[in-house]
């Protein structure tokens, strides 16, 4: 019923800048939380940055400083400015919108496919 979509991942040098978008579509009644993940070859799913509904973000030690969580509630679309990357930065970016569909059932997880984030040389 609820459909997550990312977007804007490529390759760029290390110190350069990327935005990724994720856009959730669907029954949504009410909004939980978003946030971005990461998952490199071999590694562990991790979370990057995260935000409530009323505004309040995380993000983990390794980013902070140089990414940034933002949103625009009339597109329902959540970002991550990502700045001075690097390599260690390369992963696929997953979106993560948990909603609740209707009133009748509970926050549930919604997931995008992911996009490709390299930095390199």
């Amino acid at each position: 019923q609820v459909q997550v979509v990312e977007s804007g991942g490529g390759l760029v040098q290390p110190g350069g800048s990327l935005t990724l978008s994720c856009a959730a579509s669907g029954n949504i009644f009410t909004i939980n939380a978003m946030g971005w993940y990461r998952q490199a070859p071999g590694k562990q799913r991790e979370l990057v940055a995260g935000m409530t509904s009323g505004g309040s973000t995380n993000l983990a030690d390794s980013v902070k400083g140089r990414f940034t969580i933002s949103r625009d509630n009339a597109k329902n679309t959540v970002y991550l400015q990502m700045n001075n990357l690097e390599p260690e930065d390369t992963a696929v970016y997953y979106c993560k919108w948990t909603v609740r569909s209707s009133i009748l059932r509970p926050a549930y997880e919604y997931w995008g496919r992911g996009t490709q984030v390299t930095v390199s040389s």
